[in-house]
C-alpha cells in the first residue's frame, strides 16, 4: 500500500475500487463531458464510482435515500430519491437526451428502465441482482434470463449496449492475465486514494469478533459507504 494509506481506508477500495474503476473505464469507457447514472450511489461501489467520475469531469446523477443526498452532493453527485415513483422522469429532467452510461446493481427489476434512459451510443453496465436477493424464487434462472436479455439488447440495431460486469470474469480461461490487470488497476486506485482524489467512505467499523453484527449492518438499507471489519 502507498505510504500514508491505512489498512482500514485501503479495505474500502480492495474490491469496490477495482469494480468501480473497471466498470467506468474498461467497460463504459467514460469520457470527460459525459453524463452517467449510478443507481445506489451511496453504496461502497457507488461512492467510489461517483468520486472517480467527478474527478475526471464526468457528470454524475445518482439515486439514494434522501438522507444521503447532502453527502452525495459533497461528492459531486446530483441526487435523486431512489423511492421516487418516477425516477426515470427525474433523470430526464436533469438529462433530457438520456445518459451515456447507467451502472445498475439492482438487476432484472430495473434493467428495462435503465436501458431506456440511455442516449444513443450509451451503455448499461449491470453488476448485481440486489433487488432479487430477497426473492423466494430460484436466482439461477432469473440470472441467466438477465444475461440473455442484455445480450439481445446489445445485438439489436438500437445504437446502445448492455453488459454484465463480473469481477471474476476471465479467471477460468486466463487467470494470470486477469490477476495482472487487477493488480494494475488496484495500484491506480490506491495511488488516487493516497493522493486524496478518492476519499474512503466508511459507514461503520466492527472488530473481528463481531463479524455477525458487521454482516447485518452491511446488509441493512440506508448505508453510506462501506462496513469494515478490523482486527
Amino acid at each position: 500500500m502507498p505510504e500514508g494509506v491505512t489498512a482500514t481506508d485501503a479495505e474500502t477500495v480492495i474490491v469496490n475500487g477495482v469494480t468501480a474503476w473497471q466498470m467506468l473505464y474498461s467497460k463504459a469507457q467514460a469520457k470527460p463531458g459525459q453524463t452517467i447514472l449510478v443507481l445506489g450511489a451511496s453504496s461502497g461501489v457507488g461512492t467510489i464510482l461517483a468520486q472517480r467520475a467527478n474527478a475526471d469531469g464526468i457528470r454524475v446523477i445518482g439515486t439514494a435515500s434522501p438522507r444521503q443526498h447532502a453527502a452525495l452532493r459533497a461528492l459531486g453527485v446530483e441526487p435523486i430519491d431512489y423511492a421516487d415513483p418516477d425516477v426515470a422522469a427525474r433523470v430526464r429532467e436533469l438529462s433530457p437526451r438520456g445518459v451515456d452510461a447507467v451502472f445498475d446493481h439492482l438487476g432484472p427489476s430495473s434493467v428495462k428502465q435503465s436501458f431506456a434512459l440511455l442516449d444513443q451510443g450509451g451503455i448499461l453496465v449491470v453488476y448485481g441482482i440486489a433487488a432479487d436477493l430477497d426473492s423466494k424464487a430460484a436466482l439461477a434462472p432469473r440470472f441467466m434470463a438477465l444475461l440473455a436479455t442484455l445480450a439481445l439488447w446489445s445485438a439489436l440495431p438500437n445504437g446502445r449496449r448492455a453488459i454484465f460486469y463480473d469481477f471474476w470474469e476471465g479467471m477460468l480461461t486466463g487467470a494470470a492475465a486477469v490477476k495482472q490487470r487487477r493488480r494494475e488497476d488496484m495500484a491506480k486506485v490506491l495511488a488516487r486514494l493516497a493522493a486524496g482524489v478518492i476519499k474512503p467512505v466508511i459507514a461503520a467499523t466492527f472488530p473481528l469478533n463481531d463479524t455477525a453484527a458487521a454482516m447485518e449492518r452491511a446488509e441493512a438499507r440506508g448505508l453510506f459507504g462501506k462496513v469494515v471489519i478490523v482486527p
